[in-house]
């Protein structure tokens, strides 16, 4: 498989990476994966070169990384392990947000529930403002230096929490953000217009969740048909957080991806997959897997290219009209062009 450096460090992570968020769940939204099938799911990723692996505390209240831990007793040294804190993971007042306190517990707790020492990715769930940002970064430095961490990121930040705390790093020598983990797929592109240049500027890579836009890209939702018995789309909670995606423009999307997988004879979530990982920033797209069978199709979106004719017909079909300042920037394209790799 091929690899890729992590944002401007000399990091190397496969581009395609397992989410771990089905692992241990007890709901119908994200699917209940016990050892013995996520062993399994490791197994093959492994085999096909895939060793990163993305967890968080926050997914089934724990679950998620013991049962990782789990899958990867014994072969430590042959797989990548990231994992997240910041979401509240217990009742206290403490239990939540970015704060000394919290982040040293967290990073303890997941050490002991992954079965290791160590942890390769370490990323800020969401940004936390309530605590001062360089009480943040000093922790995450601190933990770097002890070796319980070898590197850090972060996840869903605007495009000034971001730059504001590589700044605060770079003033104070602290070890810097080398990973934004993102939402980015072809129905949710708003991470082109600001964080995709951060990414460029100042070296961050990007991580990219939920590429196949909360389900919407599967190739089982389509114009006139009715969800599938099976989605997370008929989940209240998802639909109630989730990125809100205009109907129509999701089947206009999903019809250019039917003609290209018709084009290339790939699946169409394999044609979106293929699509992100040709983007600028992109360092490891995030698949997920209920069981062996929708691990293997997702595999199947690398070892080939969508042609330059294909990536702009996806490009024209997921457009959306910019908010402000973005739609006035691109009016000046001459000096504001869209970031190339």
């Amino acid at each position: 498989m091929e690899t890729r450096f992590l944002g401007n460090s000399g990091f190397k992570v496969p581009v395609l990476s397992l989410g771990t968020v089905t692992f241990g769940g007890k709901t119908e939204d994200f699917g209940g994966t016990g050892v013995a099938e996520a062993t399994r799911l490791v197994d093959i990723c492994v085999d096909a070169g895939l060793n990163l692996f993305d967890s968080a505390d926050g997914y089934a209240r724990g679950a998620s990384e013991e049962i990782l831990g789990q899958a990867i007793k014994g072969r430590r040294d042959q797989v990548l392990i990231s994992t997240k804190a910041t979401f509240r993971s217990g009742p206290g007042a403490n239990d939540v947000g970015s704060s000394r306190f919290h982040l040293l517990r967290a990073v303890e707790a997941s050490l002991r529930r992954l079965g290791t020492d160590y942890i390769d990715l370490f990323q800020l769930h969401a940004f936390d403002a309530r605590t001062p940002i360089e009480e943040t970064l000093g922790t995450l430095d601190d933990l770097v230096r002890a070796g319980k961490i070898r590197y850090i990121g972060c996840s869903n930040f605007s495009g000034w929490h971001l730059m504001k705390s590589l700044a605060i790093s770079d003033r104070h020598g602290w070890v810097r953000y080398v990973a934004h983990q993102a939402f980015y797929s072809l129905v949710g592109r708003d991470y082109e217009w600001e964080l995709m240049p951060l990414g460029l500027d100042q070296g961050v890579g990007c991580v990219a969740w939920s590429p196949l836009g909360w389900g919407r890209l599967t190739g089982k939702i389509r114009r006139g048909q009715p969800l599938p018995e099976r989605s997370r789309l008929r989940s209240d909670w998802v639909a109630g957080i989730g990125p809100q995606i205009p109907e129509e423009y999701l089947y206009t999307v999903v019809d250019a991806l039917d003609a290209i997988a018709e084009q290339t004879g790939k699946t169409v979530p394999q044609v979106a997959l293929n699509w992100l990982l040709q983007r600028p920033t992109v360092s490891t797209v995030i698949i997920g897997a209920r069981d062996e069978a929708q691990l293997r199709e997702n595999l199947g979106a690398i070892g080939w290219a969508l042609t330059p004719e294909q990536v702009a017909a996806l490009d024209q079909a997921s457009t959306r009209p910019k908010t402000y300042p973005y739609w006035h920037q691109a009016g000046f394209i001459e000096r504001n062009p869209f970031p190339t790799a």
